[in-house]
């Protein structure tokens, strides 16, 4: 079997150099992963706060009927009038 004469060694110094990027691709490549996965996690938080947003928006949405609810039942009840909320005193208006 004949020996290739183009062939050329590498020296140490240039293989260590090799070695060195092909670890700092490696360690790029894992970097990048670990990033990815933290977006992913980022992503889910924030689907799962826009999701307790909105429960949270439609029950001060049903607060809000409650308390027109309760209004339109005091009014029907005692007429229109202004309550003053630390005293518990309604003071009717004149019709």
């Amino acid at each position: 079997m004949a020996e290739e004469t183009n062939a050329v060694k590498f020296t140490d110094e240039e293989l260590q150099s090799l070695q060195g990027l092909q670890e700092k691709y490696t360690e790029k490549q894992g970097l990048l992963g670990q990033l990815a996965v933290q977006r992913l996690l980022l992503d889910q938080q924030s689907e799962a706060l826009a999701a307790r947003t909105t429960e949270v928006e439609q029950e001060y949405q049903a607060v809000q009927q409650e308390e027109r609810d309760l209004v339109t039942t005091l009014n029907e009840k005692y007429g229109p009038g202004q309550l003053d909320p630390t005293s518990g005193v309604f003071t009717p208006t004149g019709e």
